[in-house]
């Protein structure tokens, strides 16, 4: 293996460190920032950014890892890189071979989000890699649109419980619901439509979906849907063909970084919408609406950006706010130090657990409440990607620690304007929602806190 590695290409070696950063993988001498302070006396973890580092270094770190490490992952991902390699010069020397379905592929490829969300850890246990295949299948254009569903597990993570497939005619080409294998925390009942007696004798695992999959996905088949990132995610399942709908139209009125729900693209596109206020996801439908939406984008072009219909709050919602990006390790109950009234948690029903953070909702008696807590905190006031009002708070706790995290309106408002955007730095970072559909608009990237940036002014004017 480590002749491969010291064959591939620099660029190949930099995109490996950058899933190795992502990740937070080690190998013998700890992370990439650790190869780097332990080994490079002039400059340390300084320079950090691997496209900065030579090829010699790149590799040196790679082969901390072991043998097997490198082999059963290292390899797959040399693997997939030279084929995107490869599908990328095809583009490039055979472009009047280009089909307009492979361009949407490329368009997604294009997209500022897609390294980040696309980036799967396929090192892990349990998941499948689907390779493209030969040159020859890039010029094949059959599509294959998918939708899932999942729940909340009581060890944070989400688990596989229902999954549809439909071809370019509207065809159902799979549609199964899928046994967790493990405790569930929460259904999302009123987001999936599922319950416990749903999928009681379901026999049907994740092993067998995969399975299924890879059946269908032969021989270079086009997977579509909306965020799909996710799905595969749900799926374990690493697959680079795709088209994902959040990608390939263009927002008048969203930032370049953010997305729409798939309501409310298919309210702007198609006309109508996949589901009335307060409905629960429909999974074929939602599978039908992804391919339609790129069966419009593929007859009618839709090149100029579009405006998007906002989708509207339940009155219930009106009366919460949003809390995001909460560490882990912060009970929710102690959240409530922080507002005036006298607001609730409903821990079972509202959190929502990814990776090291969750997010919640807090309850108030009425919208007056909600607009008085709001306006107590103390935090930098900005607007998100859909332009509600949120402020980063921090919080300090009993032992001396402060938390950081966010709490948002529900209630949509206007975007930022041109002055607005001049005036103030990037708005902070949306995390996770509470439902699915306000997932798909959770894109931007991250940015430093106000204190942070104070300090660093202060630091900067006492140099001076």
């Amino acid at each position: 293996m480590g002749k491969r590695l010291a064959g591939a290409e620099k660029e190949v070696l930099v995109e490996i460190v950058r899933f190795t950063q992502k990740n937070g993988l080690k190998g013998a001498e700890g992370g990439w920032k650790d190869f780097l302070a332990r080994n490079d006396k002039k400059f340390g973890a300084s320079v950090s950014d691997p496209k900065k580092r030579s090829k010699d270094v790149l590799l040196a770190f790679l082969l901390t890892f072991s043998k097997d490490f490198q082999k059963v992952y290292f390899g797959k991902l040399i693997r997939r890189l030279n084929e995107g390699s490869a599908f990328e010069q095809f583009l490039k020397e055979f472009p009047d071979k280009i089909s307009p379905q492979l361009k949407l592929v490329q368009l997604t490829a294009e997209h500022p989000e897609y390294r980040k969300n696309y980036n799967f850890p396929s090192y892990k246990e349990g998941w499948k890699v689907l390779r493209e295949g030969k040159i020859t299948n890039f010029m094949k254009s059959t599509m294959l649109a998918i939708d899932c569903e999942m729940v909340l597990c009581h060890d944070g993570t989400e688990a596989l419980v229902r999954v549809c497939v439909v071809n370019s005619n509207l065809e159902v080409k799979l549609d199964e619901l899928v046994n967790p294998l493990k405790a569930v925390a929460d259904y999302r009942t009123s987001i999936t439509g599922l319950s416990k007696k749903d999928l009681k004798g379901v026999t049907c695992s994740l092993v067998d979906v995969q399975k299924s999959l890879k059946k269908l996905l032969s021989k270079g088949k086009i997977l579509i849907g909306h965020s799909l990132s996710k799905d595969l995610h749900a799926l374990k399942f690493d697959y680079s063909r795709v088209i994902d709908t959040a990608y390939i139209f263009k927002y008048a009125n969203l930032p370049s970084t953010a997305s729409a729900s798939l309501n409310s693209l298919c309210k702007s596109v198609l006309g109508y919408a996949v589901r009335e206020e307060g409905e629960p996801h429909n999974c074929l439908k939602d599978a039908e609406a992804a391919m339609n939406l790129v069966l419009a984008k593929l007859k009618h072009g839709f090149n100029d950006p579009i405006e998007i219909a906002r989708d509207s709050v339940p009155e219930s919602d009106m009366m919460k706010l949003l809390a995001h990006k909460i560490p882990v390790y912060l009970p929710c109950q102690e959240l409530l130090k922080l507002f005036s009234g006298n607001p609730s948690i409903d821990e079972k029903i509202d959190s929502r657990v990814r990776g090291d953070y969750y997010s919640t909702c807090i309850s108030f008696g009425d919208r007056d409440e909600v607009e008085k807590a709001f306006d107590e905190l103390d935090g930098q006031e900005a607007k998100d990607s859909s332009g509600r009002l949120q402020k980063n708070v921090l919080l300090k706790r009993d032992n001396g620690d402060v938390a950081s995290f966010y709490v948002r309106k529900m209630a949509y408002g206007a975007q930022l304007n041109k002055s607005e955007l001049s005036n103030k730095r990037p708005p902070p970072t949306e995390h996770v929602e509470p439902t699915k559909e306000d997932n798909d608009g959770d894109k931007q990237k991250k940015r430093k806190t106000g204190k942070k940036h104070e300090k660093k002014k202060a630091k900067i004017s006492g140099a001076e």
